[in-house]
């Protein structure tokens, strides 16, 4: 009798056992033998696709039955990435970023050399299913070696295809990962896969984001994907399977090609899927390149350890952040410049029981910036590239932010002074309260940033003050509730002058 497989074993290309798929049109004569996985455990499954560089606001224009059906039929959020210093907008960075989870402050990645890489600390998906579910039964393939000699995709898969497109081309590679993700799909039964198509990511360099060429890749690369999702359809016990298929992508490209940098084309990234529990038409605007992993896990029914670090959330769970609910009073720019017309992206109303005072505040100066303002990623990054706004990572969706720097960017007097105010909370019996939120901070010369804590409506007394960078992370104030007091209120104030900014999101109140 034939021993039974290792659960981690790498099946290779030429086990006796196993079909054959043709390559590509590069290589149709010859042919690749398909793995042999051990069989599934689970009812639940799980299809992830990649698609580098592909940039997720030429789909429309492009012939994509498929991407287009799964944003109608799941959910499908934009965001935009880190720049430098946090990481270039480059794949190393971007892959790692997907399979790993974190952010690359986190899993160290900050370009396509993968020095300073930390996969010992936060593990690629397939390497930490690998550990939490060894019975599952996993795939992998890739195009682009690295992810698989770099350790970002492949460690932990029961089998894996690599293949080397820089060196052989990603067209033929490409078909015959797609051929070969098929027939796995359709004659075995495997519980989670990771695939990866390279050929958009050359098309953008070659001819650019903005050209035909890379709308026709796109629909080559749709083509695969509804390839795939059919073999998901025509699978003997697909009607009792609960299949969650993802695409998402690791960076943009500029209109003319390349990436790398800091432009708003470059950061641009994806994540769509569909799936149980994942809304139908969604658009959310929380979302980000590190939920691909949460939202996996949620339908594997794995739940998540706070230490393992994780920066993402599932996709199937929306953001109860008040800042986010001011998204229909978005409005366009009034005096920046650099911003689109049609991009809203910032309002001066809070969000209900939310207040700012401004009577301290000098006059004039950018619209915008004047005092405390809720802003997007897409609006506030476009003020001015390089200045660390594109590090504003780990907030989502919409945020607060005082910036002094561009609102002095037009004739002003006085000097800037706003202060955001949290609406009232209860605190009756609780002995502490605990304000935590999500920031990004920016010093220079004289400014100041203070949170204040008022109980009972009285004098706000400083409970925290920053003087040093902080570069997107989460914090937590805990205060000592006064006998008596039955309410708080937390405050944020900044002031400046042409300095840099202040950003808050995410701010929870919880009591002890």
């Amino acid at each position: 009798m034939t021993p039974p497989l290792s659960r981690r074993t790498v099946l290779t290309a030429t086990a006796a056992t196993a079909t054959t798929v043709a390559l590509g049109a590069s290589a149709a004569s010859q042919a690749h033998a398909v793995p042999t996985l051990p069989k599934g455990t689970s009812k639940d499954k799980v299809l992830l696709v990649g698609m580098d560089g592909l940039r997720h606001d030429r789909i429309d224009a492009a012939d994509a039955p498929h991407l287009k059906a799964m944003m109608s039929e799941g959910t499908y959020g934009t965001s935009l990435l880190y720049a430098g210093p946090m990481a270039a907008t480059s794949s190393g960075p971007g892959w790692s970023t997907v399979s790993t989870g974190v952010w690359p402050d986190k899993h160290g990645v900050k370009d396509n050399s993968f020095a300073g890489k930390k996969y010992d600390r936060y593990p690629g998906l397939l390497a930490r299913l690998a550990q939490l579910r060894p019975a599952l039964s996993t795939y992998a393939a890739v195009d682009w070696k690295p992810l698989d000699t770099q350790g970002t995709v492949t460690p932990g898969a029961d089998a894996k295809l690599v293949l080397d497109g820089d060196r052989d081309g990603y067209t033929g590679h490409d078909a015959t990962i797609a051929a070969e993700t098929e027939a796995i799909i359709r004659d075995q039964n495997p519980d989670v896969l990771f695939v990866y198509f390279g050929q958009s990511d050359i098309v953008g360099h070659n001819q650019g984001a903005g050209s035909q060429a890379y709308l026709d890749q796109i629909a080559v690369q749709d083509t695969y994907l509804g390839r795939l999702r059919a073999a998901i359809k025509a699978r003997p016990d697909h009607a009792s399977e609960r299949w969650t298929v993802i695409v998402v992508t690791d960076h943009g490209h500029l209109d003319a090609g390349g990436h790398g940098g800091s432009s708003v084309e470059e950061r641009r990234t994806f994540v769509l899927a569909t799936g149980p529990g994942i809304a139908e038409g969604a658009r959310p605007i929380d979302t980000r390149l590190v939920d691909v992993v949460p939202t996996v896990f949620k339908h594997l029914g794995i739940t998540v350890d706070p230490a393992w670090g994780l920066d993402g959330t599932p996709l199937q769970e929306r953001s109860a952040d008040p800042f986010d609910a001011l998204r229909p009073a978005l409005t366009a720019r009034v005096d920046e410049t650099g911003i689109p017309a049609g991009v809203l992206g910032f309002t001066h109303t809070p969000p209900s029981g939310w207040s700012v005072i401004n009577n301290a505040m000098g006059t004039g100066g950018m619209t915008e910036w004047r005092g405390w303002a809720f802003a997007t990623d897409e609006f506030w990054s476009r003020t001015q590239r390089d200045q660390w706004r594109e590090l504003n990572v780990r907030a989502r969706g919409v945020f607060a932010v005082a910036d002094s720097d561009e609102w002095a960017d037009k004739t002003f007097s006085g000097t800037y002074d706003s202060t955001l105010v949290t609406p009232a909370y209860d605190v009756t019996g609780k002995t502490e309260v605990r304000l935590d939120f999500t920031t990004l901070y920016r010093q220079e010369g004289s400014q100041s940033a203070q949170i204040l804590a008022s109980f009972n409506g009285g004098t706000p007394t400083v409970v925290r003050s920053y003087t040093s960078d902080v570069v997107s992370q989460p914090q937590s104030v805990s205060v000592d509730v006064p006998s008596g007091a039955s309410t708080v209120s937390f405050r944020f104030r900044y002031t400046g002058s042409n300095n840099w900014y202040w950003v808050i999101d995410g701010v929870r109140i919880s009591q002890s």
